[in-house]
């Protein structure tokens, strides 16, 4: 039973992610979708409930009358079938409508449904463009999918599961009250207005405090995130007290968030306390003075007392529930400005994978511009760049700092789309291809290769997960790791292959990291192959080990690599020299030293196989 009920709601669906709406409501429409029709039933429900409940009132009404005008010897033989009525209704029917909302709700609704939220949104994310993780803290970005994920919920949930119940139940006190006799109605009507002047004064400031909590609540686990992160940077500069001093800031800013709350919840209590009173207080003397003058029966007032004193227990839930309403949908709306970004770089319709063939590169008068941080105008990056190629060719990209070598790069990796012109591989134009398949294509070796949370293995199978250990041991190989991986474990006692190397790869030093990262690109055997910066991590006796195992990785495979030790790239079938986002020169490395231009003079202004900072200017 319960088993069934798991499986009503789909927490993965498989649905291509589209970018979530950006207005609140329909926000929480487009990720309530797939819980709907389980939603709805658990509002009905609610309604069904708060019914029964009224009429149960209703009934003990009667049963007051019956057992003050009925001679005892009579009583079960003209009641009994009406009590025995009550009695399915109270030991059967609700029972069962408890027991159906509860396999709804807690089996159906609780867990799937924010994890259907979590799935689609996540999907999502994983599309967005690079820059889009650059502008954020990673930690920020999760968290808000966990928060925003639970908060949609409770907004749906509390919408159609406790706004009907609340809605109905009150207009069925109204109505029963007022069927006994109308004046009794008044003080319940009034104390309605009274409290939806409360809720109208009260609840949309505490929204307001929430959304600006979770702001600083997100902010404040951002922070918690970059200095976890970086830690090995605050020990380094010893700057333990400073980060406590950049925490203690963010957890105040959330702590007065917090303090704000609290005031307005003490105002919202001492008022609805009040309220309470006056309505008992109300209904019961006018209920005791209407029975004292013969305008109602003793049943009247055996209803209108115990419903006061029920609005009275229900005022602090239903106040308090539209307190987390609110405060949910603050969280959602914090929440939207984060999941609901559109993706910079997409897929165009009808986008097909990229046929891999030689390995042929083309750029055609390429423009691309970005955002400046201290411009409010697009800086040019690179200006009208044609480059060929050839399938098999070894290319180096030389040049000073922001010369535009890695934006090169990034946009044959489809990182960015470009301004102007087209970038091919094989004939075939990168923005029509799907961008899965475009960076299948292309293996790159960074200077900064962080490495998942997992298990060497995994890492190095990354872009192959069905290869087999031979495979992984060849890269290894090929890598020159094969030395020191089989001597690694962890604190779970998982050795080898199957130790698992921290986040981003800490528990290993650079060199390890960068040659797990080579044997990964090895393993994923791609027709075009990048290196920027690859052996910067690792020192000059690795580097010279390593240097002949990527010869055997560039066989046969088309080469773009940068390098500021010009050494390392020197041997290249071709140098590109750029500078200012253009090609100023290219050629060998003999045909660039003859001509003495921008290559000869960073060559000459080398310091130990680097550019000096002279160089750079």
């Amino acid at each position: 039973m319960f088993a069934w009920f798991e499986r009503r709601i789909d927490p993965y669906p498989i649905d291509t992610p589209e970018m979530p709406p950006r207005s609140l409501w329909r926000f929480v429409l487009h990720y309530s979708r797939g819980a709907l029709p389980w939603m709805i039933s658990l509002a009905l429900i609610s309604s069904a409930i708060a019914v029964i409940e009224v009429l149960l009132f209703n009934w003990l009404g009667e049963l007051v009358n019956r057992l003050s005008d009925t001679p005892r010897e009579i009583f079960w033989q003209q009641h009994g079938a009406r009590l025995a009525m009550m009695a399915v209704v109270l030991l059967v029917l609700m029972p069962a409508i408890n027991l159906l909302g509860a396999l709804i709700l807690n089996q159906s609704v609780m867990g799937n449904f924010p994890q259907r939220i979590r799935w689609q949104a996540h999907r999502y994310l994983l599309r967005q463009s690079i820059g889009y993780f650059q502008d954020e803290f990673s930690g920020r970005i999760a968290q808000r999918l966990m928060q925003t994920a639970l908060a949609v919920r409770e907004v749906a949930m509390k919408i159609m599961d406790v706004g009907s119940y609340v809605l109905i139940y009150f207009l069925g006190a109204m109505v029963l009250a007022a069927s006994q006799d109308w004046r009794l109605a008044i003080p319940f009507l009034a104390w309605a207005i009274g409290y939806g002047t409360l809720l109208w004064l009260i609840v949309p400031r505490l929204g307001e405090v929430a959304k600006a909590q979770a702001d600083a609540r997100s902010a404040m686990t951002g922070r918690v995130v970059d200095s976890y992160t970086n830690i090995a940077t605050v020990k380094l500069f010893s700057h333990s007290t400073r980060e406590e001093e950049w925490m203690q800031e963010g957890m105040d800013a959330f702590l007065q968030t917090v303090h704000r709350q609290m005031r307005l919840s003490s105002i919202q209590d001492i008022t609805l306390n009040a309220l309470n009173v006056m309505l008992v207080a109300v209904v019961t003397t006018l209920g005791l003075w209407l029975w004292s003058v013969g305008q109602i029966a003793v049943g009247a007032v055996a209803i209108a007392v115990p419903l006061a004193l029920r609005l009275n227990n229900m005022a602090h839930w239903i106040m308090w529930e539209f307190a987390a309403l609110f405060e949910n949908i603050g969280t959602v709306r914090d929440g939207i400005t984060t999941l609901a970004m559109p993706r910079q770089v997409v897929d165009v319709p009808g986008a097909r994978p990229l046929v891999t063939g030689p390995g042929e590169v083309r750029f055609d008068q390429v423009t691309f511009r970005y955002m400046g941080v201290t411009s409010a105008r697009p800086l040019a990056v690179l200006n009208d760049l044609t480059l060929h190629i050839a399938p098999g060719e070894r290319v180096g990209l030389v040049g000073r700092s922001g010369a535009g070598k890695s934006t090169l790069v990034n946009l044959l990796l489809r990182f960015h789309d470009i301004e102007e012109g087209r970038i091919t591989i094989d004939g075939q134009d990168i923005s029509q291809v799907t961008q899965d398949s475009l960076r299948a294509a292309i293996g790159v070796v960074t200077q900064d290769n962080s490495l998942l949370h997992r298990s060497v293995r995994e890492n190095i199978a990354y872009g192959r997960p069905d290869a087999g250990e031979d495979e992984i041991a060849e890269a290894l190989r090929t890598a020159e790791a094969q030395g020191f991986v089989p001597a690694l474990s962890d604190s779970y006692g998982r050795r080898g292959l199957d130790a698992h190397v921290g986040e981003r790869g800490v528990k290993l030093s650079g060199g390890q990291r960068q040659r797990i990262a080579i044997a990964r690109v090895a393993l994923k055997d791609a027709p075009i192959l990048v290196l920027d910066e690859a052996t910067s991590a690792l020192d000059s006796e690795v580097e010279a080990a390593i240097q002949s195992r990527l010869e055997a990785l560039m066989e046969g495979k088309t080469v773009i690599a940068i390098a500021h030790r010009l050494s390392t790239i020197a041997a290249m079938d071709r140098l590109i020299v750029m500078d200012g986002g253009r090609i100023v020169e290219q050629g060998t490395h003999g045909e660039l030293l003859a001509r003495d231009g921008l290559y000869a003079r960073l060559w000459s202004r080398q310091s130990g196989g680097f550019l000096t900072a002279d160089a750079a200017e």
